[in-house]
């Protein structure tokens, strides 16, 4: 696939993000979810890339690629992730861009899109796609994420741990065989004994500890003056029709700059690799541009 992998050092520790495109119709950043890494948007970087944008892809503190912090209760949190944001782009001279979030990746645009933790973020983030995220999240699938994500399990092999991807992502819609796999082997890690497990640091669902609240964002939402489309998963448990009510009821919404879609056949959260979601997402930028 044409993309290039790269690292910079931000806010003091290094992060790995993936670059597509040239960029001749502006930029993209492309962030994924908590325990996820920047290769889940391999379809839509490329999708776009395609249609003249540069995606960046980055993997989070904690994630991926990327260092784990060594002050995990200081740095696993959304206000450390809007700083490392706004140093990754200053680092790469982008001076405005559209910005795709999944889950976690979306509550990261919010904050930087609002300016409240990032002002000089604020006039550079020229829209926003939440994907299955909102400013408040349901607990009770808080709770779910932090049991399987606070303990990864490990396994032998690594069609073991597919077997275990496959089932604890099948809210994300249809993916192939391939797609699969290819998420699977950009989300292994071997540990000392041999056995694998999901890359990322297991320390970093202490955000929900440490920063209890951290996900509570109307503060920010209500902030947002840029076009924002929503797209809940139609089966989410993270994101409830009574949340995305009331986003329609405030924020941008009231300037007329919110869609809310649902997704079919998704829960939390879409996939962002079949053709009428990457037609969407595209859409709606390329409306923003």
């Amino acid at each position: 696939m044409p993309y290039t992998s790269h690292y910079l050092t931000c806010a003091g520790r290094e992060l790995h993000f993936t670059e597509w495109g040239a960029g001749d119709a502006g930029t993209v950043i492309a962030w994924h979810g908590l325990a996820r890494t920047g290769r889940d948007m391999d379809e839509l970087a490329e999708h776009l890339s395609q249609r003249g944008w540069r995606v960046i892809c980055p993997d989070t503190l904690g994630r991926g690629l990327s260092q784990w912090s060594p002050d995990p209760g200081a740095e696993y949190c959304l206000a450390f992730y809007a700083r490392l944001a706004r140093d990754l782009l200053d680092q790469l001279g982008i001076q405005r861009a559209h910005w795709v979030g999944t889950s976690m990746g979306g509550a990261i645009g919010t904050v930087c899109a609002a300016g409240l933790a990032e002002p000089t973020l604020k006039s550079r983030i020229r829209s926003l796609v939440l994907n299955d995220n909102a400013p408040q999240l349901a607990q009770p699938a808080i709770e779910r994420i932090k049991a399987y994500a606070g303990s990864p399990p490990a396994f032998d092999t690594v069609l073991e741990l597919e077997a275990f991807f496959r089932q604890v992502y099948a809210p994300y819609g249809w993916l192939s065989d391939a797609q699969w796999r290819r998420l699977t082997e950009t989300s292994t890690r071997r540990l000392a004994d041999g056995r694998v497990t999901p890359h990322y640091d297991p320390a970093m669902v202490r955000q929900f500890i440490d920063h209890p609240d951290d996900y509570l964002i109307w503060a920010h939402y209500d902030a947002l003056e840029i076009p924002v489309l929503c797209l809940r998963g139609a089966q989410s448990d993270l994101v409830l029709p009574e949340t995305t009510a009331e986003m329609q009821r405030r924020g941008p919404a009231l300037r007329g700059l919110l869609q809310v879609v649902e997704v079919p056949d998704c829960g939390h959260a879409p996939a962002l690799n079949v053709p009428d979601q990457l037609e969407r997402v595209t859409a709606f930028i390329e409306a923003a541009a």
